[in-house]
């Protein structure tokens, strides 16, 4: 059976420690990023909040806050699943989700000629692919109550 997103490959041996620490590390970080940048996209009055990041006021104010939630989701999503063991492969979907929103920041950045925020996001897109890497093919968390 080809091995998917959701599933480890048999062929590669146990994680090491020091990659498990990696992974819980980058985990942790990605989460504390993303949650923060939820919240202050959710709580912050958009003129405070677009001579932070200009962005903000020139687009909806339901489009920001929708952006603060999916911030908020992506944290969440990448550290809960795993850290509870309820249902840990949606740590893989939501590392995924955090590696394609990523790459549409990116994107989205450069096109409006924002480059000087470009290399937050390759660092969050780095360590968002680490983690899909590692918790899809490596180090996968086992359900709770599996042996």
């Amino acid at each position: 059976m080809p091995a998917t997103p959701f599933s480890s490959n048999a062929s590669n041996p146990p994680a090491g420690r020091a990659l498990r620490i990696g992974l819980w590390v980058a985990q942790v970080l990605v989460a504390a990023v993303f949650c923060a940048s939820g919240v202050v996209k959710l709580t912050t009055p958009i003129p405070e909040l677009s001579a932070m990041m200009p962005w903000t006021g020139q687009y909806s104010v339901a489009f920001v806050r929708s952006i603060g939630l999916i911030n908020i989701a992506g944290g969440l999503g990448i550290l809960l699943p795993a850290l509870t063991r309820i249902l840990p492969r949606l740590t893989v979907l939501a590392a995924l989700c955090c590696v394609v929103l990523q790459g549409l920041a990116i994107a989205f950045h450069l096109s409006r000629g924002e480059a000087m925020v470009v290399p937050l996001n390759l660092l969050l897109l780095a360590l968002c692919a680490f983690v899909l890497w590692g918790r899809a093919r490596r180090a996968p968390v086992r359900p709770r109550g599996s042996a």
